[in-house]
């Protein structure tokens, strides 16, 4: 059969991207007798570039489709993975060959239709299976905190398998870990190294509101031999808006509940030396007891500052030691002077409404003391101390729009690690 050029929809057809809802009848131009046969098998002019047998493509090239000799085109391709999502290709100007334009996962099985038309408009078709290699190297992501109820300054985290580096490889990664909030909020992913990223909004998280973290890498290419693999979602909730600040300089302690003052505590600070960090702290965890001990801190025993305490009603605000706490030994002190070795001290029954008050997530905000500003990331939850410019700086997608759409770790005081180690 000899080959005639075609003026046909072929180009319209051929251009547009796969999925391609449109069959060799809508690009029209065939008599009707032809496109009401039945499809013959094309197989003998189809030819893929899949290896034999029980082999596995290689994710990492495309997939193509081409026609054998002159009698046939190629009117439509519609490729598939296992869970039905489509996957995009282009079509030549002249209908003979076919290629996907996006990565192709590793470890995922693909169906291929084809559908193609001899010179006289007889429709054929052809099925293909392509399977896959499993990636050599796989990346997941460990989401935090676990499920449950925090509060409304609880950051989330993403905890990386393996180091990404490259900026490019870092913008993929980012874009598949998804944060949906109700009700929505601006917010965004910050790199905090090669393996670690917290995710926040621009101000606190709304009151009562639902956070749903989950990642979409699976079977997608971050870089060459390196492919994302499942990782477990996290569904996270926030309580009241409760934040505790502390005035050093007043040696008070006042409480709000969504904005409204609910209490006002005298308490101790640090003293000259031991000054308590200024900034905001996150709730990291709540121990009823807690042995406190200064040469854990660098205090040495025997020295005129050392201690060895038994601490009630303790709550968390950083790993190196810092806790609201009872100090019924400085109560003389307490809405007067700052003598602690850094904690925020009060007395036994104010201490124990405090902790029966704030949960894990909680805001305390301490100013006007004398210490350096809670840093960021490595001495607990400071994130909220840093910029929202300079947080976004650290996102991978910083050029986009950020938002949701519509734990902390918890303590776990293991023997010998001196970050948790509690100061007075």
């Amino acid at each position: 059969m000899s080959h005639r050029p075609r003026t046909r929809t072929v180009l319209s057809c051929g251009l547009l991207l796969v999925p391609l809802a449109v069959s060799a009848t809508a690009c029209g131009g065939s008599d009707s007798d032809a496109l009401s046969a039945n499809p013959y098998d094309a197989a003998d002019q189809i030819t893929a570039n899949t290896p034999d047998g029980k082999k596995k493509a290689d994710p990492d090239k495309p997939l193509e489709v081409s026609v054998k000799g002159d009698d046939a085109r190629i009117t439509d391709v519609t490729a598939t993975d296992s869970t039905g999502r489509f996957v995009h290709g282009e079509l030549s100007a002249d209908g003979r060959h076919w290629r996907t334009t996006v990565p192709l996962a590793a470890g995922t099985r693909y169906t291929v239709r084809v559908s193609t038309e001899e010179e006289d408009g007889s429709p054929g078709r052809k099925t293909l299976v392509v399977n896959t290699k499993d990636a050599d190297g796989q990346l997941t992501a460990a989401f935090g905190p676990e499920a449950g109820e925090y509060g409304v300054g609880q950051p989330v985290t993403a905890e990386l398998s393996q180091p990404i580096k490259d900026p490019k490889a870092r913008a993929i990664v980012e874009s598949a870990l998804k944060v949906d909030s109700m009700p929505r909020v601006e917010g965004a992913w910050h790199w905090v190294d090669n393996k670690k990223l917290h995710f926040r909004p621009k101000e606190y998280w709304p009151a009562h509101a639902t956070i749903s973290v989950h990642s979409n890498l699976a079977g997608l290419k971050i870089a060459k031999g390196l492919y994302g693999g499942p990782s477990k979602p996290v569904k996270l909730t926030t309580g009241d808006r409760v934040e505790a600040v502390t005035d050093a300089a007043t040696h008070q302690m006042t409480v709000w509940r969504n904005g409204e003052s609910i209490k006002t505590l005298p308490v101790t600070t640090g003293k000259p030396g031991f000054s308590t960090r200024n900034g905001v702290k996150v709730v990291l965890g709540k121990e009823s007891f807690v042995r406190m001990r200064s040469s854990t801190v660098g205090i040495a025993a025997g020295s005129s500052e050392s201690y060895d305490l038994p601490v009630y009603w303790a709550t968390r605000v950083t790993w190196s030691g810092e806790y609201v706490h009872a100090a019924p030994w400085s109560v003389g002190s307490q809405g007067a002077a700052n003598v602690s070795h850094g904690c925020t001290g009060m007395s036994t029954g104010n201490a124990q409404w405090f902790f029966n008050t704030v949960r894990v997530g909680d805001v305390v905000k301490v100013v006007n003391s004398g210490g350096d500003t809670m840093t960021p990331f490595d001495n607990g939850f400071g994130d909220w101390n840093m910029p929202w410019k300079e947080w976004r700086d650290g996102s991978a997608l910083k050029s986009k729009a950020s938002s949701t759409t519509g734990a902390a770790e918890r303590a776990q005081n293991p023997v010998g690690d001196a970050r948790l180690r509690p100061r007075i």
